[in-house]
């Protein structure tokens, strides 16, 4: 039974990852001795999202041959390395961007936040995993009003190796007194599905503009099936358990890797009908 609700916050809960993807395009842009577009920044962010902040730099800084201007700017700065030129430049202007609270409350994925509450409301335990920094996190969660829907908040500065390793939610587990198998996952980038299954979590992949190729190849990764008494289950794996039926009437002794998660009561069917929030339904 699942006891706990893990949620992912930059993509999940929150439109940061679009607001990172500008910040990223505006850096460039001021970098880059050539034209680049906000556009073609955002098609290379989509390939690292979820990754750590070294990785998605030195990606961009590759990409777009950004390795002489960023060298330049390095004796004037702190930086070591070239992606670190990069991250200096667009954090400044994420950190313009996210100044603007009007923003990031309309920046809110409403049907996962609504889930949170509905967890919330339920009894059932939350927490957040994410690899943005504390400081960047407790800020975000403060405008948008969330700070006190949490038992647990992990960040990447809690943990030593960022997603796809497992870590952080396993890390969340044990805070939360709880096996790995009694929490249920809401992430939105292929890392971060990656990480929770590797901790052997149960996993709802939530699509946004940036991640739903990615996420294609884990479609059969969750699967969901809602009986006819319209209770969820769901079960890890592309196959059927055995012996339930076509129809999804043999519920009598459910497969092992079954997971009820019944004491949420969730719209299946209306979630999975929405844009925002995918569920690969058997």
């Amino acid at each position: 039974m699942i006891l706990a609700m893990i949620f992912d916050l930059d993509g999940t809960l929150v439109k940061t990852e679009w607001l990172k993807s500008l910040s990223y395009a505006k850096a460039i842009q001021l970098l880059s001795p050539k034209p680049v577009t906000t556009e073609d920044v955002q098609q290379v962010f989509t390939e690292v999202i979820g990754r750590s902040r070294e990785v998605v730099a030195s990606t961009l800084v590759e990409r777009f041959g950004l390795q002489e201007a960023t060298r330049e700017r390095m004796a004037d700065t702190q930086a070591q390395q070239p992606w670190q030129v990069l991250t200096d430049v667009r954090l400044k202007i994420y950190s313009e961007m996210l100044a603007n609270a009007k923003v990031l409350r309309g920046s809110q994925w409403p049907h996962n936040v609504e889930l949170l509450r509905i967890a919330r409301r339920t009894g059932c335990r939350t927490a957040l995993a994410s690899m943005s920094s504390r400081e960047q996190v407790l800020y975000i969660l403060q405008v948008i009003g969330l700070a006190n829907q949490f038992d647990v908040i992990l960040t990447r500065e809690d943990v030593e190796c960022p997603k796809p390793d497992p870590e952080i939610y396993l890390q969340a587990a044990r805070r939360l007194t709880l096996r790995p198998e009694q929490c249920l996952v809401i992430e939105d980038s292929p890392v971060g599905v990656q990480a929770a299954l590797a901790a052997g979590m149960n996993c709802i992949a939530v699509t946004s503009p940036f991640t739903r190729q990615g996420l294609r190849v884990y479609r059969d990764t969750l699967v969901v099936r809602q009986d006819p008494r319209g209770k969820p289950y769901y079960w890890i794996g592309g196959e059927a358990p055995t012996g339930v039926r076509e129809d999804g009437t043999d519920f009598g002794a459910l497969a092992k890797g079954y997971v009820s998660i019944t004491p949420l009561q969730l719209d299946l069917t209306a979630y999975a009908s929405l844009d925002e929030l995918r569920l690969w339904k058997w």
